[in-house]
């Protein structure tokens, strides 16, 4: 199977569930520095930055994303740092889609 971050985001059907847990942490385990929320219907990461200007490039590059995927995040954005989380609203919890918007996050975030 293609890695998350070359895998492109699709519809979720309306009657489609979300991910069972053992999926969930299989996808969890491909992606780095993300964690499951409290209640396990999202997944989310703290980036940091050194400067605001930096952030705010960041969240530019992430809609870019987003706009692309059809898939957007909640963020909470802030002097240094920037929240992500991603969850399928329509389906109540985490979908692939929600993996493959974090991989691609991470990539815009490797060293």
């Amino acid at each position: 199977m293609r890695p998350l971050h070359e895998r492109r985001c699709a519809p979720w059907p309306a009657d489609r569930p979300a991910l069972i847990p053992t999926d969930t942490q299989a996808l969890l385990a491909q992606i780095d520095g993300w964690a499951l929320t409290d209640d396990g219907t999202a997944i989310e990461r703290e980036l940091r930055f050194d400067d605001f200007h930096r952030v705010m490039a960041f969240v530019n590059a992430l809609a870019w994303i987003a706009h692309r995927e059809d898939h957007h995040p909640d963020l909470v954005v802030g002097y240094g740092r920037c929240t992500v989380r991603f969850q399928t609203h329509s389906a109540g919890g985490l979908t692939d889609n929600d993996f493959i918007c974090a991989a691609k996050v991470d990539r815009l975030t490797a060293d």
